[in-house]
């Protein structure tokens, strides 16, 4: 097939956004989608039409349609096939298909359009490919900074050890009644000074506090060291965000929010120069009455070098995980290696692992609708009343080998009603009346206390305590991936590392 243009478009064919990919000019993509409408039969459940020129395929999205602008002679099934990948991107960026979302969210979807198309020809890729190629990381870029940090940090010190020096020779040419060096001394009679006071700094002495006179070079240094330490903090977050795969792409708010404070929450810890971190992210969506919508874990181990004397290594993986989830190494992994010895080594065994930052070596995704798998099942039972309604809210823990910390339950809650009235319940709660949401907060849940309830009364129908969202933290995997070991590349050493481990919410709902 060759498509010529993928466009998000209202009824009328005002275009929202608008992808060439083929050489056309402005007024020939506007000419073709103000001609889209005309051509529309309503009598008919076509789903392309077309004109001597061109071929349309399109899809309802709302208020919008989704359009493709395809040459007569493409092949009609494929083209229905990348109209229903592109109508799937567009969920994934847009929470609600209305013209002011795709405005506001049009570079990402642009960049998703240019994943699927290249040069009007489709690539062979799924929705999950995209979103881990529009979010993936650069690692030249991370080593170009990283670079360019070290080589700052280099000229402040070698800036503050000349500094002592000039202080140095300062003060002994002030003891011996000698002119000052280094500053204009260099020039006529000053010369002579300038060269006998050279011995006396090559002398072993104990430098002397600073005077005020010379702490005037250093504000320059040190305003850059801080502006490199909150560039750093932001190249981190920026890197955590990028190599945890797609978390953000579809999540609210309030779950990004919630995937931060659980970040904050984990303690740390003490690294050695070999780090590890496994991080798992779930995405979870359940029914009120039951059943299990759809759940994905990503998960991911990530490397961090700090000494370059440890970058020939292999790190053995041990993996128990028996629900299938779908296991894949960097590209730059030895996959034979992998797949024979389950260990992570590099193609080229000479080659060592980038220094100073964090590298994905290791994914993994586990997809499933079966309610069996689900880290916390969560019953609301709203019952209507003369007086309101009585509502009942119970949890339990699936997976009794997790240990989940900070848990919190959040239910909305009708406005304009007041605040509802708590009888029993396990842990505590607090009512955020501004939000209009219930939490119900647990510090611990495990296999001690894999169940608990919470009752209240409050005015308002059963669908106003919808949806319950769900945030928590753990320092357990939920698929069984671990690491046993590490050792050096030359000779099989063993190397002493750490490591940590995390289980963060990216969203957690019933509806």
């Amino acid at each position: 097939m060759v498509l010529l243009a993928a466009a998000v478009c209202t009824k009328s064919g005002k275009a929202i956004i608008s992808r060439q990919f083929v050489e056309m000019t402005r007024s020939r993509i506007e000419g073709l989608l103000a001609a889209f409408p005309k051509l529309m039969n309503t009598g008919k459940q076509h789903t392309f039409v077309e004109t001597e020129s061109v071929r349309y395929v399109y899809q309802p999205l709302e208020k919008l349609y989704m359009l493709l602008i395809t040459t007569k002679n493409s092949n009609i099934l494929e083209d229905l096939e990348t109209l229903r990948l592109f109508s799937r991107v567009i969920p994934e960026y847009c929470k609600v298909m209305e013209e002011s979302e795709i405005v506001d969210q049009s570079f990402p979807l642009i960049f998703a359009f240019d994943e699927i198309v290249a040069l009007g020809y489709r690539e062979n890729v799924n929705l999950a490919q995209i979103r881990t190629f529009t979010e993936m990381d650069s690692h030249e870029e991370k080593v170009f900074k990283a670079v360019r940090e070290s080589q700052e940090r280099e000229a402040i010190q070698e800036m503050k050890k000349k500094a002592k020096e000039l202080q140095a020779a300062r003060r002994e040419a002030e003891r011996t009644g000698k002119k000052t060096p280094g500053f204009g001394g260099g020039f006529g009679g000053g010369s002579r000074s300038s060269g006998e006071s050279v011995p006396v700094m090559a002398d072993d002495f104990k430098p002397e506090p600073s005077k005020p006179t010379y702490t005037a070079p250093k504000p320059s240094p040190s305003g850059r060291a801080m502006k490199l330490g909150s560039k750093g903090k932001d190249v981190d977050h920026f890197v955590d965000k990028l190599v945890s795969e797609g978390q953000e792409v579809s999540s609210t708010k309030s779950s990004r929010q919630s995937a931060q404070a659980a970040k904050i929450a984990t303690p740390a810890i003490h690294t050695e120069s070999v780090h590890l971190r496994i991080e798992e992210k779930v995405t979870l969506t359940a029914r009120r009455d039951g059943g299990l919508d759809n759940m994905e874990i990503h998960g991911m181990i990530s490397l961090r070098i700090s000494d370059e004397q440890y970058g020939k290594i292999i790190i053995a993986v041990e993996n128990q995980e028996a629900r299938g989830a779908q296991i894949q190494t960097h590209p730059n992994v030895d996959k034979k290696l992998f797949q024979s010895k389950s260990e992570i080594g590099l193609k080229n065994p000479n080659k060592p692992f980038p220094i100073n930052s964090d590298i994905g070596v290791m994914r993994w995704r586990l997809q499933s609708n079966d309610e069996s798998l689900m880290p916390l099942s969560i019953n609301c039972w709203p019952t209507e009343s003369a007086d309101g309604c009585d509502v009942n809210v119970e949890y339990e823990l699936e997976q009794e080998q997790l240990e989940l910390n900070d848990v919190v339950i959040t239910i909305p809650l009708p406005s304009g009603v007041g605040a509802p009235v708590v009888g029993d319940l396990d842990g505590e709660y607090h009512v955020d009346s501004r939000r209009g949401m219930l939490e119900w907060r647990l510090p611990v849940i495990d296999a001690s206390n894999k169940s608990g309830s919470l009752e209240f009364s409050c005015h308002g129908h059963s669908d106003d305590f919808f949806p319950v969202s769900v945030s928590f933290l753990s320092t357990k995997s939920y698929c069984d991936v671990m690491v046993s070991g590490i050792r050096m590349v030359d000779g099989g050493q063993p190397v002493k590392y750490s490591s940590d481990t995390a289980l963060l919410v990216e969203k957690y709902e019933i509806l």
